[in-house]
């Protein structure tokens, strides 16, 4: 990325992402869970405060949730090695999720409301506009959509990188004009950061998308963050003209840095979407 063009595509990609009116975010299981899977507090309240950052400048927000399973496990200690356990967990885990974001943004007076989805819902026509049209109310009255895969009728679904597609979808399919992936990595790597001490975070990914595939094939591991899945997500995005963000949950104000352009994470830059001059 050290032409003149590419940096301008990189920094009017950072402005069209700034200037985004709806926006998706993603958090991963790790961004709202501790060590020991149990719903870490300290965690979701932060995502609350940078989604706030949003809603206070008069951004639509609809956010895409893991953690239910997470969150499951660490309320009744079962662990999750088959599909029926993971299914009965996310029963026990969602509820505390949802009742957890209730009270964090009750504090700046927000109100949420839960979606829970499979992927028949995402290809049935008749029943994405339904999805759709309820999105669209709950928006018009100022209400926080949080969105989760329904895991307790899943089956296949149960897998890393579940939210990353459902996310993907999401925002192409109710016309998001940004999707933003938190997880716990800073961004897309030359390596597995947390394996690798000379990794290098990749600023965007754009022409070199097919360079950056054969990095994450050569070094995602399951550790990785479920990267591969992100970077398919946000790649869908930006195929559809809109930009798309890779950060770290916990970097301090993630998500107000993305609403005033500065640098953060990996930006996906869309394609056909910026302009060659």
């Amino acid at each position: 990325m050290s032409s003149e063009l590419e940096e301008a595509a990189i920094d009017e990609t950072r402005q069209l992402a700034a200037d985004a009116d709806r926006v998706i975010v993603k958090a991963g299981t790790n961004s709202l869970t501790d060590d020991e899977s149990n719903l870490d507090d300290e965690k979701l309240d932060k995502l609350v405060d940078d989604l706030e950052d949003l809603l206070s400048r008069d951004k639509e927000v609809i956010l895409v949730s893991s953690g239910s399973i997470g969150a499951g496990t660490g309320r009744i200690e079962q662990s999750s090695g088959t599909v029926e356990e993971s299914q009965a967990l996310s029963t026990v885990g969602q509820s505390l999720l949802m009742h957890r974001y209730t009270e964090s943004f009750a504090r700046y007076d927000r109100k949420v409301a839960q979606l829970l989805l499979t992927q028949h819902d995402l290809e049935n026509p008749e029943r994405f506009t339904n999805l759709r049209n309820t999105i669209e109310t709950l928006l018009d009255w100022g209400v926080v959509p949080i969105i989760n895969e329904n895991d307790a009728v899943a089956t296949e679904e149960i897998r890393i990188g579940d939210n990353d597609m459902l996310s993907s979808a999401a925002a192409i399919g109710v016309d998001a004009d940004l999707l933003v992936t938190l997880t716990d990595v800073g961004g897309v790597y030359t390596g597995n950061p947390k394996e690798d001490d000379d990794a290098e975070r990749i600023e965007a990914v754009g022409t070199n998308y097919d360079q950056v595939q054969d990095i994450i094939s050569e070094t995602t591991s399951e550790g990785f963050g479920g990267i591969q899945t992100k970077v398919e997500g946000a790649r869908d995005v930006s195929e559809h003209g809109n930009p798309a963000v890779i950060a770290k949950s916990t970097e301090p104000d993630v998500l107000e840095k993305i609403a005033t352009a500065k640098p953060v994470g990996t930006i996906f830059i869309p394609i056909n979407g910026v302009s060659d001059d």
